[in-house]
């Protein structure tokens, strides 16, 4: 009896820490706790990996927004980018390029009290990843996301060859960061005949079963490498999944619509 009191005591405690805190990021327990997030998925490139056309990026760019859609973001807080973004009437799409989109963040976080997502597919280099016409290096990214999201829950996906690059940059106690690859390791999948890179397939197949962000890098991880092993390809990517210890104990609260309960 005195140790299920214990158990009972400290388990009300971390209720009544946590409760607080999910409440100010989520706007409260609601069936759509992503209502109030300011997201924005990003077409960083349009060549394939031998230099031709590949419709592969703005593929996934255009159905990675439509799949956080149907997980509950807001359209009308959610904003795509592409370098062609003149080819794409459906979707309307701004341009790829850093000023836009960290302008455009802003005024999304100036509209929104929950938290933030950033999602990227592009190529990438050890130097960064490739947006436009330039590299988007890990401290651009985080000073960008500093001053727009600041301390709100923040889920990072950079989908690109050398992704992993990133992740000690960008590691903060209130982010989770999930990159394509390892920072010394390719990914795959960027042919001008592929509808999307591997990376972004994994992602998309995945959020269809996932409960919330962790398990969905998770199965994405493991998507991945199977695909990896189906096709042959070498040497494996190797995802990079960070969850910070100040997001750990919100993130299972934010479910995915149609996931599974843990």
């Amino acid at each position: 009896m005195r140790a299920a009191r214990l158990v009972a005591l400290v388990w009300g405690f971390f209720l009544g820490l946590a409760a607080p805190a999910a409440a100010q990021s989520t706007g409260s327990f609601q069936a759509n706790p992503f209502k109030d997030w300011a997201a924005v998925v990003v077409a960083g490139d349009w060549h394939a990996h031998s230099g031709g056309p590949s419709e592969a990026f703005d593929n996934a760019r255009r159905d990675v927004a439509n799949a956080l859609e149907q997980a509950g973001f807001q359209r009308a807080n959610l904003r795509q980018y592409s370098v062609r973004s003149e080819r794409y009437k459906d979707t309307r799409p701004g341009v790829s390029d850093l000023p836009t989109i960290s302008a455009d963040l802003a005024d999304l976080t100036s509209k929104t009290a929950a938290g933030c997502l950033f999602y990227l597919s592009s190529h990438g280099s050890p130097a960064g990843a490739v947006l436009g016409d330039g590299i988007l290096a890990p401290r651009m990214l985080d000073a960008m996301l500093e001053r727009t999201c600041g301390a709100r829950p923040t889920v990072v996906v950079i989908s690109a060859c050398f992704s992993g690059v990133f992740v000690p940059t960008l590691a903060r106690a209130n982010r989770m960061v999930l990159t394509a690859a390892r920072p010394d390791r390719s990914s795959f999948g960027c042919g001008e005949a592929d509808k999307y890179p591997y990376f972004d397939d994994c992602f998309l197949r995945s959020m269809k079963g996932a409960h919330d962000f962790p398990a969905l890098g998770r199965a994405v991880q493991a998507c991945v490498a199977a695909k990896e092993v189906e096709t042959g390809a070498k040497p494996p990517s190797e995802p990079q999944l960070f969850v910070g210890g100040g997001l750990r104990p919100l993130l299972p609260l934010l479910a995915l619509s149609g996931g599974p309960a843990p």
